[in-house]
């Protein structure tokens, strides 16, 4: 399938899914990221603000939070992404394409040690990546290469390939609410 053709796919899947099933399905694989040595020993987790029944990442920022730790979501600045520091949902509001983007000022010095989670329309199990398009997060991670990346997804999400191209960056590793894929 072209890039083109996955984005449609997982759309109509995400629409068909109801609110229940994408709750429980996302619980599941937030629990399972919450139990990674990768979330434990982080001290900062720079992760995307769930919309249109992506995997939601309440779970992981509120547990974040209830443990300390500092929590950065990402804004769009032009064809640029950079991370601002969040303290509650009270310091996002909708921003590009009506995406929660934070309200802050507090940008995130650049904590390369950072966990990041990673959004993403479709995978495959090389951990080949389809986003929606705009590769934000490609240029993000080619310039910051230190962070622990771990992408997120709904099994329906995993196709047999993704098309990849040279400046198409992987996460580290994949977890669905069926399996987790290094």
């Amino acid at each position: 399938m072209e890039k083109k053709e996955i984005r449609k796919y997982v759309f109509q899947k995400r629409q068909e899914m109801t609110q229940e099933e994408c709750d429980k399905k996302s619980r599941k694989i937030c629990k399972k990221i919450l139990e990674m040595e990768a979330f434990q020993k982080a001290e900062c987790i720079y992760v995307y603000m769930d919309f249109h029944k992506e995997v939601s990442t309440k779970m992981l920022i509120e547990e974040a939070w209830r443990q300390g730790k500092c929590v950065a979501a990402p804004k769009v600045f032009g064809e640029e992404m950079r991370y601002f520091v969040i303290h509650s949902y009270e310091d996002v509001k909708p921003g590009y394409f009506g995406v929660p983007e934070p309200v802050s000022q507090e940008e995130e010095a650049g904590d390369e040690e950072a966990l990041l989670i990673v959004p993403g329309v479709g995978f495959d199990e090389n951990r080949h990546r389809c986003g929606y398009g705009k590769g934000f997060y490609d240029r993000y991670l080619s310039v910051h290469t230190r962070h622990k990346t771990i992408a997120v997804g709904f099994e329906f999400q995993i196709v047999e390939e993704v098309p990849a191209s040279p400046y198409d960056v992987f996460p580290q590793m994949l977890v669905t609410e069926e399996r987790v894929i290094q």
